[in-house]
């Protein structure tokens, strides 16, 4: 079974997420997350946009860069670059954050091995409105994503464990998955909501537990991207592509590594899937995403692939399009899967 999408085109990811009403602590991340469409909205989760340039024009990623213009550059060769956002814009979004309430943030960025993203973040922090926990996930995507959803749902458990012990009845919140949160392993409401409330250092330390839990792996045509905007080496480049092999990469300690190298790209297909079986076999449980670029039926089938070969639930796997930034350094023809464990 396929993951359905939703009217707007991003998948069905389990049940609706709480009402974002004034949040004791709220999640911030960046738009390298690739969250399917709507899902940050409902877990009340600000998205800071990286910015992208395509020839002379500079676009906000998940903004105003019209769909199907990244991909239209790179294959035909037009310059495309990348660049972090101001910390002026994490101020915006903390500022948006106490505005509605929040006492405390937790800011969680993609890999500052690969960006000045988090760098950006803690800038910001320092002379924000209400204390920042910012955190860096080490990896990108939805490494990144899973880790901000995580401590969402995290801060969620806790305003219902909360308001259980002050008598108000508060719902238990439901994870992205349609799994009741407080089942999850390492997910404990009570100790996430000390004495004086919601504790954003505990929804911080949950983020960086499920980034660190989690592996991404990628399938790209070719390194030369990477290569070019400085992701990886130009060595590993030159190995990655020996003799037309197609690179299967790995973000590893928060770099992009070459995990293998695969003849043809159906063979390199077969073998995306069988690590995350691997990575799925090995822990008691987990959710996936499948990333890709312009290939929205080639990622619905590898994701159905993996559904049927993991025994997952459907909600479990989710499939999602990379943020322009993430495209543009790995270039036409990336898939991916996310597995993050609890």
């Amino acid at each position: 079974m396929v993951p359905r999408r939703d009217a707007s085109g991003g998948p069905e990811v389990g049940g609706p997420g709480p009402e974002p009403v004034s949040p004791r602590v709220v999640v911030v991340t960046d738009s390298t997350a690739s969250l399917p469409p709507g899902l940050a909205e409902r877990w009340g989760i600000e998205v800071v946009a990286l910015e992208v340039a395509i020839g002379d024009a500079r676009y906000r990623e998940g903004v105003d860069l019209p769909a199907g213009d990244l991909l239209e550059a790179l294959t035909s060769g037009t310059r495309v670059t990348t660049s972090q956002p101001p910390p002026a814009a994490f101020a915006e979004a903390y500022a948006r954050a106490a505005d509605r309430g929040a006492r405390e943030v937790v800011s969680v960025h993609l890999s500052g091995e690969l960006s000045g993203t988090v760098r950006a973040a803690e800038l910001a922090a320092a002379a924000a409105p209400v204390p920042v926990h910012v955190v860096d996930s080490r990896s990108v995507a939805m490494g990144l994503g899973f880790a901000a959803l995580a401590a969402a749902e995290a801060a969620q458990v806790a305003e219902a464990a909360e308001a259980a012990v002050d008598g108000d009845g508060a719902a238990v919140p439901v994870g992205v998955d349609g799994a009741p949160v407080p089942g999850r392993a390492g997910v404990d409401g009570a100790a996430v909501a000390g004495r004086a409330g919601v504790d954003g250092a505990a929804v911080a330390g949950r983020a960086r537990g499920v980034a660190a839990a989690t592996s991404a792996l990628f399938l790209v045509d070719s390194l030369e991207h990477l290569r070019r905007g400085g992701r990886i080496g130009a060595a590993a480049a030159a190995v990655g592509t020996l003799l037309g092999m197609r690179p299967l990469l790995a973000v590893r300690d928060g770099r992009v590594d070459v995990a293998g190298k695969v003849r043809t790209r159906r063979a390199a297909r077969e073998r995306l899937v069988a690590l995350a079986v691997e990575q799925v076999a090995g822990r008691a449980s987990a959710r996936v995403a499948v990333h890709h670029l312009g290939q929205p039926e080639v990622a619905d089938s590898l994701a159905a692939e993996v559904l049927a070969r993991c025994g997952l639930r459907p909600g479990a796997v989710m499939v999602s399009e990379v943020s322009a930034v993430v495209g543009a350094h790995a270039g036409p023809g990336l898939l991916g899967v996310v597995v993050a464990g609890d």
